[in-house]
C-alpha cells in the first residue's frame, strides 16, 4: 500500500501532503516547510506578501523553525530586509531572552517562546506581521502575540500557508479575526474499516 496523502491548495499551488499518525485517534497531513523546495517558498511567500501588504508592515516576525522560510520569503516579497524569530530553544544569544509559557493544548510538557532583548527595538511600536506554515491550535500563534505585545509591537494581522481544522479561533479568541491563509486542511480521524475522514473543527 503506498503512503496515503492529502491533497490541498496553498494559493496557486496544489501539493499533496502525506498523512501522518499522531494517535491511534487522530492522523495529520504534514507540512514541512523545509522540505518543499525554493520555488515552491518563493511563489507562496509572494501570494501571502500580496495579502498582508495592506497592512503596511514594518517586520514580520515567526516562530522557528519551520516558520523560517515563510518568515524571509513574506519578508522579501514586501521588500524589507529584516525579521525577527521567537525561539522554542535556548541559544547562547538567548540567556537573557524575553519569555512566555506556550500554554499549548497538545502537550503536557511546559515549552517556552523566547525573544532576544537585542530584537526588542526592532519591534518597539511597529507594524508587526506574524507569519508560520501551519495554525493549528493556535497555541504558539497566542504566544507570539502575548510575548510581541509585551515589548510593545503592534501586530497588525497573522498570515499563514494554511490554517488546520478549527482550534485555533477558539484558542485566538478576538484575535482570529487577524489571521489570514493561503489554504486550509483539516484533521483525519478513523473511520473505523481502515479509512480516514475529514474532521474541520479537530
Amino acid at each position: 500500500m503506498g503512503e496515503r496523502t492529502y491533497s490541498v491548495d496553498i494559493g496557486t499551488q496544489r501539493v499533496d501532503l502525506p498523512l501522518v499518525s499522531l494517535n491511534e485517534n487522530l492522523a495529520l497531513a504534514l507540512l514541512i516547510t523545509v522540505d518543499m523546495g525554493v520555488e515552491f517558498m518563493s511563489q507562496a511567500g509572494s501570494e501571502l506578501a500580496e495579502i498582508l501588504r495592506p497592512y503596511n508592515v514594518d517586520i514580520v516576525a515567526t516562530v522557528a523553525t519551520m516558520g523560517i522560510p515563510v518568515a524571509v520569503e513574506v519578508t522579501r516579497h514586501l521588500g524589507l530586509d529584516q525579521y525577527v524569530i521567537l525561539h522554542k530553544t535556548p541559544k547562547i544569544h538567548l540567556a537573557d531572552a524575553v519569555s512566555e509559557t506556550v500554554r499549548s493544548i497538545t502537550t503536557d510538557a511546559e515549552q517556552r517562546l523566547l525573544f532576544d532583548r537585542a530584537r526588542i527595538k526592532d519591534v518597539e511600536g511597529r507594524r508587526v506581521a506574524i507569519v508560520d506554515d501551519v495554525i493549528s491550535t493556535g497555541a504558539s500563534t497566542g504566544t507570539a502575540l502575548r510575548l510581541l505585545r509585551r515589548v510593545a509591537a503592534e501586530v497588525v494581522v497573522i498570515g499563514t500557508l494554511v490554517t488546520e481544522a478549527s482550534l485555533w479561533r477558539t484558542s485566538l479568541g478576538d484575535d482570529a479575526q487577524m489571521v489570514r491563509a493561503l489554504g486550509s486542511i483539516p484533521v483525519f480521524r478513523p473511520d473505523g474499516s481502515g479509512g480516514l475522514v475529514e474532521d474541520w473543527v479537530g
